[in-house]
């Protein structure tokens, strides 16, 4: 049977029938879900005519790689890749830039639906597929924004937020309490104003030489209290452990923050868990939130029928991008939950982040943010960019906002596969 939009939709949401027949009492949420699924987020009317994707490159500098696409008209858009694409070019290069070239850049969400049904998702998933997909989305979108005049936030939505609250992530969980303390407290010094902190609990789970190491024993039970003590109680305070716990140990450990009023829980167990989620987030009253590994749209769509999770969080660069992200945060808008997305470092991750919030109606008191650090060499004319009051302010110019040192752009040529 020839592959159409209408039998994708009707195979790929399929799925609803059988979990509706299973809980009946379920059918509604479903059927508003999928709804929301079916509509389109790029906003195609503000372009009258087709934008053909004429070239679309992957640039490379050391360990700084650049997408960089033009349409057939010329117009340019260029967006700055996550420090994975060192490891998967081959997928960008080999079986995703070849989707995109001569589509009409208008149908960014139909493509992207493609991409992800009809061509790959079968054979790649995850980050492996997201984070080439998200690099390819970003520089579309900043080439529309360029061509409408206007920034991504209003491409995507209408502006909600013009300025974005933060949160100061820290990481540190494989260190003693007292260095920990001193250096989250290094961390916050950095940006005095912000009035919002996010800890990590229970042990680690990669980047160890010892197979067994679950973290310092008693150290989240005595770091949550230590915490809230060390910056008092008008700190919004937030923790995430990676999905470190079982489920009677993340309710031990949700208890312990409900009672010194930590605001949500992330990845309290293993992301993908959906039913172990939903029995953390029916025992604990602190707000769930989860989602940052999720790369499909099930497990967001399954939690919030079955009012297991109150935050969703996908990550922009991890899940494909700012259109797929939208669709996540409009599922729990249907339900009165929030999204608050997770945030990936280095390049220009904040910049993205900051622009899809902007354009959130149900975004999170505060947002993720590690750092301005960074090596891109660009001009952002209508913001400072700098966390002022506990905020920054979201871009307003074309695209996302950034321009780009031309010099420092020439330095990257075109990876190429061997």
């Amino acid at each position: 049977m020839k592959a159409t939009r209408r039998n994708f939709l009707s195979t790929t949401l399929g799925a609803a029938a059988a979990a509706q027949a299973a809980s009946p009492e379920l059918a509604p949420r479903y059927a508003k879900l999928d709804e929301i699924l079916k509509q389109p987020v790029l906003k195609k009317q503000l372009f009258k005519t087709p934008v053909i994707i004429e070239t679309l490159e992957l640039l490379r500098s050391g360990n700084s790689f650049l997408c960089r696409v033009r349409s057939r008209e010329g117009a340019e858009g260029i967006s700055v890749a996550h420090s994975g694409m060192s490891t998967l070019f081959p997928i960008f290069l080999k079986n995703v830039q070849p989707f995109f070239i001569g589509k009409d850049a208008r149908e960014l969400d139909l493509i992207l639906e493609k991409v992800f049904i009809f061509g790959f998702n079968f054979r790649y998933n995850g980050i492996s597929l997201g984070l080439p997909l998200a690099t390819i989305e970003f520089a579309i979108l900043d080439m529309l924004g360029r061509i409408a005049g206007k920034p991504v936030g209003q491409l995507i939505g209408e502006i909600h937020n013009p300025e974005v609250s933060i949160y100061i992530a820290t990481e540190w969980r494989e260190k003693p309490v007292e260095e920990s303390i001193e250096l989250i407290k290094g961390a916050v010094a950095e940006y005095p104003e912000a009035r919002a902190l996010k800890i990590k609990v229970g042990g680690l789970m990669f980047m160890t030489t010892d197979m067994y190491a679950t973290g310092p024993p008693g150290r989240t039970e005595r770091m949550i209290p230590l915490v809230r003590k060390t910056f008092g109680d008008n700190m919004a305070l937030y923790a995430d452990s990676n999905s470190f716990y079982t489920v009677p140990e993340a309710i031990r450990v949700g208890k312990l923050l409900e009672q010194y009023k930590f605001k949500y829980f992330e990845e309290p167990v293993m992301f993908d868990h959906i039913e172990e989620i939903k029995q953390v987030a029916d025992a604990l009253t602190i707000p769930i939130a989860n989602g940052e590994q999720d790369y499909s749209f099930y497990g967001f769509r399954w939690l919030l029928a079955n009012n297991g999770l109150d935050i969703v969080q996908p990550d922009n660069y991890y899940f494909g991008g700012l259109i797929r992200s939208m669709k996540a945060a409009r599922m729990a808008a249907a339900f009165g939950k929030q999204c608050i997305p997770h945030m990936s470092g280095g390049g220009l991750g904040f910049l993205y982040n900051i622009q899809f919030v902007s354009a959130l109606p149900n975004a999170g008191e505060h947002h993720e943010f590690k750092s301005f650090r960074t090596n891109v060499r660009f001009e952002c004319k209508t913001s400072p960019l700098k966390v002022t009051a506990g905020k920054i302010k979201a871009p307003t110019g074309p695209g996302f906002g950034a321009d780009f040192d031309p010099d420092w752009v020439k330095k990257h040529e075109p990876v190429k596969l061997s």
